[in-house]
């Protein structure tokens, strides 16, 4: 199975950290991001991975040389910003084989159940699931409202008035026909551009597991102090 790991933000907010590594090597507990990234992904059976990288993207290829053990990584530099779904649109050959695949915030981290995800999106015939949690903070996140068969009805980045506390979490499970609404421009974005798409088309899966956006300094933090690790059982 592949994963997209959207790789290549600059990581501004976290200056002067990122002045010297790429936002997706800021260690937790002194582990990189992305090194947690390609654990969970050992551990769900994805073993196929796109990473997209623009800053600092020498050291992302020295990391990787050393800990890709087990999966298969390739590497796309970006020497202009695509936006996540510029990204995604460019590399669509990559992914049009596969029945789904994933995509990923590399600047989340979490130890949510990728396989129950995925159980939960196979029992449905949708373009995609989002992966979504409950924020304090709805005003700075993209908006999910969802009915009572968890599709998603509404979905806003950053509104001005939230309808619900349910964020997108960074975690999306597609399948190919996810490049039929993706704009043929650059950049593109998956918030703005291509998730109010697909309402109706589109589940919501609530993470109930550990999952924090680390990209400010106060939320960065807080991961060090909170992060458990992989006390959350994976499923058989």
């Amino acid at each position: 199975m592949k994963a997209l790991l959207l790789a290549a933000g600059k990581g501004e907010r976290l200056r002067p950290l990122t002045d010297t590594i790429p936002k997706c090597l800021v260690p937790i507990q002194n582990v990189p991001l992305l090194g947690i990234w390609l654990e969970l992904c050992r551990q769900h059976g994805i073993d196929e991975v796109l990473v997209n990288t623009h800053s600092h993207s020498d050291v992302v290829h020295s990391y990787l040389r050393e800990h890709c053990d087990r999966i298969k990584v390739r590497i796309t530099e970006e020497e202009m910003l695509l936006g996540s779904a510029g990204t995604l649109l460019v590399n669509r050959n990559w992914a049009l084989s596969e029945q789904y695949f994933w995509i990923f915030y590399s600047d989340v981290l979490t130890n949510v159940d990728l396989t129950r995800m995925l159980q939960f999106h196979r029992s449905r015939s949708l373009v995609a699931t989002m992966g979504v949690y409950e924020v304090a903070n709805p005003a700075q996140c993209g908006i999910v409202t969802v009915d009572h068969a968890s599709v998603v009805q509404q979905f806003v980045e950053k509104p001005a008035n939230p309808s619900s506390n349910l964020a997108f979490s960074g975690i999306l499970l597609a399948t190919p026909a996810i490049f039929d609404v993706i704009p043929h421009r650059i950049p593109a974005d998956i918030g703005f551009d291509v998730l109010p798409k697909l309402l109706g088309k589109m589940a919501a899966y609530p993470i109930s597991e550990y999952l924090v956006d680390v990209g400010t300094p106060a939320s960065y933090q807080s991961a060090q102090l909170t992060w458990p690790g992989w006390r959350v059982p994976v499923s058989a």
